[in-house]
């Protein structure tokens, strides 16, 4: 898996999302990630639910995307831990350059 990617993680606590956010920067496994606070709708266990949680925006490489899985699997409080992998089809040559330089690329 060559390129680089944005995982989607959400969680229900800002303090959460800070803690994993900050163990993918420190072990390498992200450049960078922001965390913004959204509202969310889901069906969760056949019930339709509303809440605060927070979105973590975790720029990386294509290639960390199943390191970066079991680390949330590992951290995360949720039964589920939701992480999306949005693959990047283009962007800035030094910012690209970066996440890579910053990923162990």
């Amino acid at each position: 898996m060559d390129g680089h990617c944005i995982v989607l993680i959400t969680c229900g606590e800002s303090a959460e999302a800070n803690e994993i956010a900050r163990h993918l920067v420190e072990s390498g496994l992200a450049a960078g990630v922001q965390i913004v606070p959204i509202e969310s709708v889901y069906r969760w266990e056949g019930k339709i639910v509303e809440g605060r949680e927070w979105l973590m925006l975790v720029k990386t490489r294509r290639d960390r995307f199943d390191e970066i899985g079991s680390v949330v699997n590992e951290m995360h409080s949720y039964e589920v831990p939701p992480v999306l992998m949005v693959a990047v089809d283009a962007g800035s040559n030094p910012y690209l350059d970066w996440i890579t330089e910053n990923t162990g690329g």
